[in-house]
Formats: structure tokens, C-alpha cells, sequence
């Protein structure tokens, strides 16, 4: 998880760049994702795109999100779980390369109990004190039953949209506390979703009854389980029950450690190892496929 341990990380990361947490942080969302897309979205050429910013009711309110896909056709949908810092423009980059692939895809605002989208401009924000202070009772305002009514509402929104194929099934995806809600998606709606991938995936495996883990039997769903090295070191047994979760519920699951740090994945976080986040990306879409 985001926590002191994978900060440090993150300052080491950043000190081999030449670059201080101050100056990365100032050089603003919009800086981190030109340098890191070239300035462009990479789904680019692929096809056109469509996208909004959308609300959907559920049982605690009414979520905000982002939804993007293909101009034309229908497509599989896939609902995204942000990180800790939740929806904003580097993972609307990522959703929209992810729909430039053929996919009708849900960015939701995991925080709309406690306010709309953005709660923060970019993963710099989440380690200084007033963003900590305030996302920490947002966090707190979270539960696994909210995700899992959350994760219901999210995919009957897809389920009602034009530009998403009924006859395939959903695929979901999330980065560190978004990894799993993954398995929760895929539990709360076993006959819908074929397909979960999490990424640096925070809290995957725990003491409590429905740590999800326990979840895999629950679900009809083939499963990536991409692992940060240094959350690795932290839980190294985390992959091996992950393992034994799955077999024992015949469920399909690619597990591995890769050689990058915990937020690898995400455009705008100080440790983005763009090698190791381009061979994960490969894989999810593997994954989906079989959607």
C-alpha cells in the first residue's frame, strides 16, 4: 500500500531521476503525462474516441466517473478502480489507451460518498500532510460491502450504454487499494465478470473472512495478480496464498512479482517504470481476450 515504506521508495526513485519530491510535484498532472505519453494519448490512431464524464445512482448516492470508448460498435466493458489518489487525469490517460484497444471503459470515483472527482491532480499530492489529511476520512468513509454495492451499480451503468457488448462479459482492473475491489467485482457479479487484473494491489490477502482472497470460489473470473517487488518483500507469502486461493477454486490466475516498486503501473507516480508497466499492460490484455 502507499504507505511511509513504499515512500521511501518513491524518494529514492525520484533522487535517481534528479528530481526532488517538491520539483515533481510542481511540475503538475499535466507535465508528468506529457512526459511520460510523448503529450499524447497512446490510443491515438487506433480509433476514434468517445468520452464524458458520466453519474450513476447507487445505493449510497449517486458516483461520478469517466466513461470512454470507441466512437462506433459495441465493445466489452471494463470498470476502473483508481489508487489511492483516486480519478483523475493519468487515469483517464490510461482508460482512454485501454478504449483506443476496442473496450467501453468506467473510470469511477471511488471517493463520491465524500466529494466528486478530482479529490487530487496527481500522486505528488497524496504524500504531502494536507493531502493526506485530506484523504484519510475519505478512506475511512470505505467499507467492502460499499465496493461490492459500488461494483454492482458500476457495471449495470456499463451494462445500459450503447457502446458496450451485453454478450461479453466485463473485465475490471485496479491499482494499489483499487486491487481488490477487483476480486469484490468479480465476486459481487460471478455471471458478469470473466476477467480481473490487479496491479500493486494492496490488501489482497488478510486475517479477515472476506479478505479477498477468500473471494476467488465466489467468482467465474480469470484472474492477473501483478506484484510490486517491494510489497513483495513486505508479505512474501501474500503470492503464495494467493496461489493456493486459486487452484483451490479452479480458477485461472496468473501471479507474478515484477521488478518495479509498489504504483509502477500509474502514469503520474514517481516510481513509473515504464518497461514493467508495458509488459503488465500486455498481459491484462491477454487477460481480456477471453471477454
Amino acid at each position: 500500500m502507499c504507505d511511509e515504506f513504499t515512500a521511501s521508495e518513491e524518494e529514492a526513485a525520484l533522487a535517481a531521476k534528479g528530481v526532488s519530491r517538491r520539483e515533481f510535484a510542481a511540475i503538475g498532472a499535466a507535465g508528468v503525462l506529457a512526459a511520460c505519453t510523448g503529450g499524447t494519448s497512446e490510443a491515438k490512431g487506433k480509433s476514434a474516441l468517445k468520452e464524458a464524464a458520466v453519474t450513476f445512482a447507487t445505493p449510497d448516492g449517486t458516483a461520478d466517473g469517466f466513461f470512454v470508448h470507441p466512437a462506433k460498435g459495441k465493445h466489452p466493458g471494463v470498470l476502473l478502480w483508481p489508487d489511492i489518489a483516486g480519478l483523475r487525469d493519468a487515469y483517464k490517460e490510461m482508460a482512454r489507451r485501454l478504449a483506443g484497444e476496442g473496450y467501453a471503459v468506467l473510470v469511477i470515483n471511488h471517493y463520491y460518498r465524500s466529494s466528486p472527482a478530482p479529490i487530487m491532480a496527481s500522486m505528488a499530492e497524496w504524500r504531502t500532510p494536507e493531502g493526506q489529511a485530506k484523504l484519510k476520512p475519505m478512506i475511512a468513509a470505505l467499507s467492502p460491502a460499499g465496493t461490492t454495492s459500488d461494483a454492482k451499480a458500476a457495471i449495470a451503468f456499463l451494462d445500459a450504454q450503447k457502446a458496450v457488448d451485453t454478450k461479453r462479459g466485463i473485465g475490471t482492473q485496479g491499482y494499489c487499494m483499487g486491487g481488490p475491489y477487483t476480486v469484490r467485482t468479480a465476486a459481487a457479479m460471478p455471471d458478469r465478470v470473466r476477467a480481473a487484473a490487479s496491479f500493486h494491489g494492496g490488501g489482497l490477502v488478510t486475517d479477515a473472512p472476506d479478505s479477498p482472497h477468500r473471494l476467488l470460489a465466489s467468482t467465474k473470473a480469470s484472474f492477473l495478480f501483478a506484484i510490486a517487488r517491494n510489497d513483495d518483500a513486505r508479505a512474501p507469502g501474500d503470492k503464495d496464498a494467493l496461489r493456493e486461493a486459486a487452484k483451490a477454486a479452479g480458477r485461472p490466475a496468473e501471479i507474478e512479482v515484477y521488478n518495479a516498486d509498489h504504483g509502477w503501473c500509474t502514469l503520474d507516480a514517481p516510481v513509473y517504470d515504464k518497461a514493467e508497466a508495458e509488459r503488465a499492460w500486455g498481459r491484462m490484455l491477454a487477460l481480456y481476450k477471453a471477454l
